[in-house]
């Protein structure tokens, strides 16, 4: 699957993309992020509020419990203000 990071998500992590072979068990964006944070340092600080991090499955938003089966693309950027 591949993991896209925006804004300081990317930041935080170092990359802006990555393809990963998600462990069984994943259902839904709150597993990926719970396994995420569990990948190190740089995820843990990234992933580190829940709710705060915004995701997109396949540039659909999504919420934590969405799931992730026959998802190709999983995106993530912080909350976007405008005006």
């Amino acid at each position: 699957m591949k993991l896209v990071y925006f804004a300081w998500v990317r930041e935080r992590i170092g990359k802006a993309e990555e393809v990963v072979d998600l462990p069984a068990g994943l259902d839904t964006v709150a597993d990926l992020l719970r396994w995420l944070r569990g990948r190190g340092e740089e995820y843990a600080y990234a992933f580190e509020g829940d709710g705060v991090v915004r995701v997109a499955i396949d540039r659909i938003h999504a919420k934590s419990t969405a799931p992730l089966a026959g998802a190709s693309e999983i995106a993530f950027f912080p909350p976007m203000t405008g005006g």
